[in-house]
């Protein structure tokens, strides 16, 4: 027997904790890239310590700017997207992924939030930490989504009011609403929750999944994109039911249709995701169009930085870079090198920069968007060609390690090279 937690409205319900004046009135949080790592202003900035939230790890809290600080910028021009809405928001049509703008028309009395993610993060913790002690085997599926494992520790007749003890301590604990899922298997009780909100649980049997499927449009279904959403009405199948009659297509199609097929039908999806090893670790970012290749290079060596943080904070070796630029006419550049030596600042940086040197192809156009990430993680017993390491190498690499330590107690800001300070 599995369950599935969804925090309702996380964003907006986390504010909610520490401003009674925000219930029962439209509310949103909005977004903007954030792109005050390249300011030259001091920024207050902390690591998230969950690892399974899925959002940035570098976390600054924006929740004590006004909207004017926030979401209007110098030219007086109102920005960022809608990133949770409460029930009272959506009532007036404002939705995730909207612009600020567009929301603010919908609903003129709209309360906009700027984020908080170290609250965000925080309470994410939290819940995590609530639910180990309450359930045998839990999986963080996103920072406000989780799964648990009742299998041989709850009765399937205990299991609804289980759940509804459970939310109510967290509602208790953490002043948050839940909603709850509950099936046989793990996607199910995903797709379940969504008929449990707001604030709910439902249950569903294994001898009524059938029956409860049979008219659910394949479009709420966790995991099918919408590409793959066109290919299926191609063969007629709108309908989770129409999925469960055409066993023998799915099976043609292999380990993806067989894969889907089996979660839509309960069958064989009973495993959960404890540990998520991660295969790569990137940064980047989104801004107004630049043309001036000076800064755009003083960026990528901030990003640079920041990665290395990231790498170092991982423990991770990475033995491959890689560099995405986005042009202002949505053409994108892409390239990667592989390396043979221990991760260190100033090599990488250096590297970086290269990188952008060699891809920027379009030197003409502005560029929107720039991205970098390493992958390939070295295991500690493939460290065999630090054998032959130069010596200044590893200096490189000692240097590294004690600027580490420096921003670990001071802040990622704390030690810049010199090509980081932007001139007047």
């Amino acid at each position: 027997m599995f369950i599935h937690l969804d925090l309702d409205c996380f964003f907006v319900s986390a504010h909610r904790t520490i401003d009674d004046s925000l219930f029962h009135i439209p509310v949103a949080v909005g977004g903007r890239s954030n792109l005050n790592i390249f300011s030259t202003k001091k920024e207050i900035r902390k690591i998230s310590s969950n690892d399974g939230a899925f959002v940035s790890s570098i976390l600054t809290n924006e929740g004590q700017k006004t909207f004017k600080e926030y979401f209007v910028d110098e030219n007086g021009k109102i920005r960022g997207i809608i990133t949770t809405s409460s029930y009272e928001a959506r009532a007036y049509g404002v939705k995730t992924a909207m612009s600020v703008n567009e929301a603010l028309k919908l609903c003129p009395n709209l309360k906009m939030l700027s984020p908080n993610y170290p609250l965000y993060h925080d309470l994410s913790q939290k819940l995590k930490e609530l639910l180990i002690k309450e359930i045998p085997l839990v999986e963080q599926f996103s920072i406000d989504e989780f799964f648990g494992d009742l299998s041989g520790y709850i009765d399937e007749n205990e299991v609804v009011q289980f759940a509804y003890n459970l939310k109510d301590k967290i509602q208790k604990e953490l002043g948050l609403p839940i909603s709850i899922g509950i099936a046989n298997t793990k996607f199910l009780s995903k797709l379940i929750t969504e008929y449990a909100k707001p604030d709910g649980v439902k249950y569903v049997s294994k001898d009524n999944i059938g029956n409860f499927i049979r008219n659910i449009p394949i479009s709420e279904f966790p995991g099918i994109g919408k590409g793959f959403q066109e290919r299926l009405k191609g063969y007629g199948i709108k309908t989770l039911g129409d999925i469960k009659s055409n066993q023998k297509l799915f099976y043609s199609w292999k380990k993806p249709g067989i894969e889907l097929y089996n979660r839509v039908c309960g069958i064989r999806d009973n495993k959960l995701t404890t540990f998520r090893e991660k295969k790569s670790i990137g940064i980047g970012r989104t801004f107004d169009c630049i043309y001036d290749r000076v800064e755009l290079k003083r960026r990528v060596v901030i990003l640079a930085r920041y990665l290395c943080f990231l790498v170092k904070k991982s423990k991770k070796n990475p033995l491959t870079y890689a560099i995405k630029i986005k042009y202002e006419s949505n053409i994108k550049s892409k390239d990667y090198i592989n390396v043979n030596t221990i991760f260190n600042e100033l090599d990488f940086k250096n590297h970086m920069q290269e990188l952008f040197i060699k891809n920027d192809n379009h030197p003409s156009h502005g560029v929107v968007q720039l991205n970098i990430t390493v992958s390939n993680f070295a295991r500690a017993n493939e460290y065999t060609y630090n054998l032959f390491e130069h010596e200044s190498d590893a200096k490189k690499s000692a240097l590294t390690n004690q600027m580490q330590k420096l921003r670990d107690k001071y802040g990622i800001d704390i030690i810049k090279s010199a090509n980081e300070i932007k001139k007047e």
